[in-house]
């Protein structure tokens, strides 16, 4: 691995991101402006946002843009948020029909203020969705509802095609960059997806619903640390994982001890998928919902579900990707 690289160092050349402002990225700016909408990729300064939104792809943030929570490494805004809009579900399944999606990522900031920690409305926006777009896939990125698993219930209810729960960084560090969280309440919403059922929530480990996670590094983690967090996210039962580079948001946020290498990243990606990840993304850019419909068809082709056409050209935004089949070894592209 790479010598440490102090925070107040330039980035890397790997780490910037080509400005692409064309006729998408302005359309779905508006679209997402004239409904009132917030997206992660501008609340949390993502990388991608050019790129994704000229692909006419976003990650839409519900439960509004103001976080209960004041982690150590998020841009998001926090304090005192807004009462739950109960119509933001039908504006996302416009703005879905709008974009022509075929996949979405749903998140949301952490409402602590909520009694379900917006879990309804998580489910509210799943139902919308489908009944608006038939047939899209919806992935959601939740918080950890506090612990409270009768939250993780409602929206495993609503049969998302993908949970998504980041664990965020090592133990060690979890309640430096995440004070007010768990790293063990963390593995413990996994798992419980994980073994979700329809029936009466956790079952034989066996669930119904891929779960996912992901974490950054360069916070200060070891090399043990991270082989014993992706240890710890595939007894949990997560089948997906991504892991991405740290970049400090603002000079109040936890800074950088290390730039990971695009070839460290690729080790980083053998390690896990050689402790039995179904599909990993690894790489200097990758964040959560970065090609995450790509990461949905990966993971299905492992888990031997040839229904969805798996080897066929798919059509993601303005280009055409081919979904590889189980035996292939192309390498994703990168975000964190």
């Amino acid at each position: 691995m790479s010598t440490p690289t102090p925070g107040r160092e330039p980035r890397p050349d790997f780490l910037k991101v080509r400005l692409r402002v064309g006729p998408n990225f302005t359309n779905v700016r508006g679209v997402i402006s004239d409904l009132g909408l917030h997206t992660v990729c501008q609340e949390a300064r993502c990388p991608n946002i050019y790129e994704c939104w000229q692909d006419r792809a976003a990650t839409f943030l519900i439960l509004g843009a103001i976080c209960t929570r004041n982690c150590a490494y998020c841009a998001v805004q926090s304090g005192r948020p807004a009462p739950a809009d109960l119509d933001e579900p039908r504006r996302v399944a416009e703005a879905v029909a709008a974009f022509g999606l075929e996949y979405v990522v749903v998140t949301s900031v952490t409402r602590d203020d909520l009694a379900d920690g917006g879990a309804a409305i998580f489910a509210d926006t799943i139902r919308a969705i489908r009944a608006r777009v038939p047939g899209c896939r919806v992935e959601v990125l939740v918080p950890d509802f506090a612990g409270n698993m009768a939250a993780v219930d409602v929206v495993m209810a609503a049969q998302p095609d993908v949970f998504n729960h980041n664990i965020e960084t090592v133990q060690r560090l979890f309640r430096v960059a995440r004070p007010k969280g768990s790293y063990e309440r963390s593995l413990d919403v996994l798992s419980h997806a994980a073994r979700w059922r329809p029936s009466g929530g956790s079952g034989d480990g066996t669930g119904m619903v891929p779960v996912k996670s992901g974490f950054m590094v360069g916070l200060g983690e070891s090399d043990e640390e991270i082989a014993a967090v992706l240890a710890d996210l595939r007894q949990a039962g997560v089948t997906s994982v991504t892991i991405g580079q740290y970049l400090q948001p603002t000079r109040r946020h936890l800074p950088v001890t290390k730039y990971y290498t695009p070839a460290e990243f690729d080790r980083l990606r053998e390690l896990a998928l050689g402790m039995g990840f179904a599909h990993v993304e690894a790489g200097p850019l990758v964040r959560s919902s970065y090609h995450a419909r790509r990461q949905f068809y990966h993971t299905a082709a492992a888990d031997g579900h040839p229904s969805d056409d798996l080897a066929t050209a798919m059509p993601v935004g303005g280009e055409i990707l081919a979904v590889p089949r189980q035996n292939d070894d192309t390498h994703g592209e990168s975000e964190p």
